[in-house]
């Protein structure tokens, strides 16, 4: 008998997690259920179904829709345009490259562009040249002169007058 009664002693009863007390659980509860989103937030979420179907339906309902939008982008891929055309209208780049070295291929282009222009503008004849082989016209007027009209001008169209 002595043995059931130190048995009963070394057993510990206490709970593993701490239980608040039954009216604060109860308040929490309330608390939690007073806090809920309502239905129509629910919905607006599209946590709840936006349906105005009959519940037993509106599993059959979010099925056949997957399947309309199935279809839909099924149809919008079997008419999608062609690698070839998406090229001719400059869509796709018309590169036989490596797509990593696509980036490259585009940026040394652009540099090559910019050397070509910079090569033609460092050569280009002068005005004087231009005015001996008949391409210019030869203009009495000053240079002083000229830049003083034009500015005239710019803000006679800003102005809406001219």
């Amino acid at each position: 008998m002595a043995d059931s009664i130190e048995n009963q002693q070394s057993i510990d009863e206490t709970p593993i997690s701490p239980s608040r007390p039954y009216p604060e659980r109860k308040n929490s509860l309330e608390k939690h259920l007073h806090n809920r989103p309502s239905p129509d937030e629910l919905r607006q979420k599209n946590i709840l179904p936006n349906s105005s179907a009959a519940p037993a339906l509106q599993a059959h309902q979010k099925e056949l829709d997957l399947h309309m939008r199935a279809d839909s982008l099924n149809e919008k891929i079997a008419h999608r345009p062609s690698p070839d055309e998406l090229i001719q209208k400059n869509i796709l780049p018309d590169s036989h490259a490596a797509p990593g070295l696509q980036a490259h291929q585009k940026e040394l282009e652009k540099h090559m562009r910019a050397d070509s222009l910079n090569e033609k503008i460092a050569h280009r004849p002068s005005p004087d040249e231009l005015i001996k082989e008949g391409v210019l016209k030869e203009d009495p007027r000053s240079p002083d002169e000229k830049y003083n009209e034009a500015i005239e001008d710019e803000y006679a169209k800003r102005e809406g007058g001219a």
